[in-house]
């Protein structure tokens, strides 16, 4: 994604999401959509979804609505849809074996091409036909497959120390999944999703609802 603006984090993770129901409704074959139309889709309040796309400037006009196919191609290349990216995916436990089947089947341009996990021998193997090493051979082989950035499912007790290799090995972002919150520059993209967190937000809402 390239952009001169400082676009909040709540609506980064919004862009995929416009460009995926904008794909439907180019699918579709849908012309022009309102952004209550977006709204109904989404699930998303249409002001939050005018207040994401004011940051891009003007992309849609008063009476008329949005261009479909205008703002497919806009968010394709502000997202960089064109170019590929390739993820080294650090613990290959039942999280990251999950991660292994799927590798973004929806997502051609994003794919897991390289694993690390501890009880992988040093000469490498083969899991759904990604290769899967030793984390002893990290430094080399996230270079020999020209890996991006990181997805973490490894313990808590590894998680600050496989961060600190990443860092050392100029990778450019980590998504992860393990409850630390793991101290990187500020040179490093990095995104936490922590599932027990969001379970537990969910139980409240449902159990204070009215």
């Amino acid at each position: 994604m390239k952009h001169d603006l400082k676009i909040p984090q709540a609506t980064t993770k919004r862009l995929p999401l416009y460009y995926r129901f904008l794909q439907n409704f180019a699918n579709e074959g849908k012309r022009r959509i309102s952004s209550q139309e977006l709204s109904e889709a989404m699930k998303i309040d249409s002001a939050t979804i005018r207040r994401d796309f004011s940051y891009f400037g003007a992309l849609g006009k008063k009476g008329y609505g949005y261009d479909v196919l205008y703002l497919l191609e806009f968010f394709r290349q502000t997202l960089d849809q064109d170019e590929g990216a390739n993820v080294a995916l650090i613990g290959v436990g039942n999280l990251g074996n999950a991660f292994l089947k799927y590798n973004f089947q929806k997502n051609h341009n994003t794919r897991i091409v390289v694993a690390f996990d501890s009880k992988a021998p040093q000469e490498g193997t083969e899991i759904n036909g990604i290769p899967v090493y030793h984390p002893d051979r990290l430094e080399e082989m996230y270079h020999a497959y020209h890996a991006e950035l990181a997805i973490l499912t490894v313990s808590s007790r590894s998680a600050q120390i496989m961060a600190d290799r990443l860092v050392a090995i100029d990778a450019k972002g980590i998504l992860n999944f393990t409850p630390v919150r793991l101290n990187v520059p500020d040179s490093l993209k990095l995104l936490n999703i922590d599932l027990s967190v969001e379970l537990e937000a969910l139980i409240y809402l449902i159990r204070n609802s009215d």
